[in-house]
């Protein structure tokens, strides 16, 4: 394998008496895709939160570009160049696209002693990366975010963290509420964008998702990580196995029988 770009090692986390990791490792190369992938309590909420900043482990290290960090907060984390995309993606319904593109970091333009939000710019500037990443879809950046398909916001939110200087992306089910057209734009655009050279661990359910896009698979169950699979390495039915039991033991001998 490359070497990492970002490495979450031996990382254990409890909240009370749950133990919702015990010594997890995972290693995401440049320009590559991992698929964080187990059934709910399985701990990737738990890990993929870890390695956005908003919680700390109890033990274990992270390392990014090759140096320890401390991420202590999600901010610290995006100042790194860790950018997570979350399932609700925390867009603003009556904002329009260039007003959602620019959230939080707006460009402004003097008008006398007065300070205003420049609009032009953020409408040709986020209508401009929008096509220059391959999102042709949406031609105008005027365009409100309730008016949108979900396929669409998931790449206004890609985009954004890509404008910004992401280097990780963390996609938490990114197609989990999509058509199986929406869907496939969005593995799309998760080709696309590795291929710019921006690491990204994607989380699902969806097997189907995950075999045309990434290139290693590790599977957590109850916290633990039970499997890690190169791209072609991959028997479906090992996964699936993994996913439910945490091992590979055919049904009935996994019963006693």
């Amino acid at each position: 394998m490359a070497t990492p770009l970002l490495e979450a090692r031996d990382i254990s986390k409890r909240f009370g008496r749950l133990q919702a990791l015990h010594h997890v490792s995972i290693a995401l190369p440049r320009g590559q895709t991992l698929a964080l992938v187990g059934d709910n309590g399985a701990g990737k909420s738990t890990l993929i939160k870890i390695l956005a900043g908003v919680h700390q482990p109890d033990s274990g290290e992270i390392w990014f570009e090759h140096r320890r960090v401390h991420l202590g907060s999600p901010t610290q984390a995006r100042r790194l160049g860790i950018e997570t995309v979350y399932q609700d993606l925390a867009l603003v319904e009556s904002m329009s696209i260039a007003r959602n593109f620019f959230l939080g970091a707006e460009p402004a333009r003097r008008v006398g002693p007065v300070s205003v939000l420049d609009t032009a710019k953020m409408h040709r500037t986020a209508e401009s990366y929008l096509r220059e990443i391959g999102i042709t879809s949406l031609t105008t950046a005027e365009k409100e975010i309730r008016l949108l398909s979900g396929g669409e916001r998931q790449a206004i939110s890609i985009a954004r963290a890509m404008y910004f200087g992401a280097k990780v992306m963390i996609l938490d089910e990114p197609t989990s509420q999509l058509s199986i057209k929406e869907a496939r734009k969005v593995l799309d655009y998760i080709r696309d964008v590795t291929a710019r050279g921006l690491s990204t661990i994607f989380i699902t359910h969806n097997l189907s998702h995950v075999y045309p896009v990434a290139d290693v698979i590790v599977v957590l169950y109850h916290g633990r990580k039970v499997g890690e699979f190169l791209k072609g390495t991959a028997d479906p039915s090992v996964i699936e196995s993994l996913i439910v039991k945490g091992d590979t033991e055919p049904a009935d001998r996994a019963g006693g029988n």
